[in-house]
């Protein structure tokens, strides 16, 4: 719990100096949805490359925020929008119930004696990916998750639970509270791991294991720790880095229908 507080202290104190170099708004749009489940209106924001054609298959990146943070902060990430337009990425930003959700990781409610936060939180980011599927000519092989911090853990739970539903992931300083034997559900999927060797708020002891045991699997991955790497610079320098990783993957077999939410 006491490394828990740290993270949050600290990643809202770094917010602060973050958003004066986070993205312009381009071409964003702040949405809302009725989630049922929680009885209330819920935000998510995205974004639309310009060359979008509804008759023409596009790939999905969905992007998870960090604790203490929101889908507004994310999706404006230097680079973000940028290197989605440069893709022909549509990407797509949810809240996750709220700003320390945990997307349905476990040690989330346990550690903040929320009970049932977890499963809502999870529960928007499906609520949310079904409603761009929906709306959108998404190319059901090439759905991309990625995350930040409390994101990055959040990225994968969700890619670990529902292993068929994605094309990649790429987690960026992930607070992981599980054991990394569980890759073992997520073998075949392509993934970029980013950590900072100077990260005071997600050490690095916690990741490498992680990496080690891709490795072990023989997974399609790239681990990057960067030297002298904190918690944020990394997140800022490499999202052109993890659009191009998502880029040259593709699902290789069709969409599973009791995925699909």
């Amino acid at each position: 719990m006491t490394r828990l507080i740290f993270l949050t202290i600290g990643f809202a104190f770094t917010l602060s100096a973050a958003e004066k170099v986070l993205t312009p708004p381009q071409r964003i749009q702040n949405r809302e949805y009725q989630f049922e489940e929680a009885k209330r209106k819920m935000s998510y924001t995205l974004f639309v490359p310009s060359k979008y054609d509804k008759e023409k298959k596009t790939p999905l990146v969905v992007a998870l925020h960090g604790l203490g943070s929101n889908p507004a902060q994310i999706i404006r990430y230097p680079k973000m929008t940028e290197s989605a337009e440069t893709n022909g990425f549509i990407v797509v930003c949810p809240m996750g119930y709220n700003e320390r959700g945990g997307y349905g990781a476990e040690a989330w409610s346990k550690m903040w004696r929320q009970p049932g936060v977890g499963e809502l939180s999870e529960k928007d980011v499906m609520n949310v990916l079904g409603i761009v599927r929906k709306e959108f000519n998404i190319d059901e092989n090439r759905i991309y998750l990625m995350g930040h911090s409390m994101g990055g853990g959040g990225t994968m739970h969700l890619g670990i639970k529902y292993p068929k539903i994605w094309a990649a992931l790429a987690p960026i300083a992930p607070a992981l509270f599980r054991q990394p034997d569980e890759l073992e559900k997520a073998r075949h999927l392509p993934v970029m791991m980013i950590q900072g060797d100077k990260d005071l708020l997600v050490p690095v002891a916690g990741v490498r294991p992680w990496a080690a045991k891709m490795k072990e699997l023989g997974m399609t991955h790239e681990y990057i720790e960067v030297k002298g790497g904190g918690h944020l610079d990394v997140a800022f320098e490499n999202i052109p880095r993890i659009l191009d990783f998502f880029a040259k993957h593709s699902r290789k077999s069709p969409p599973i229908k009791s995925e699909t939410p």
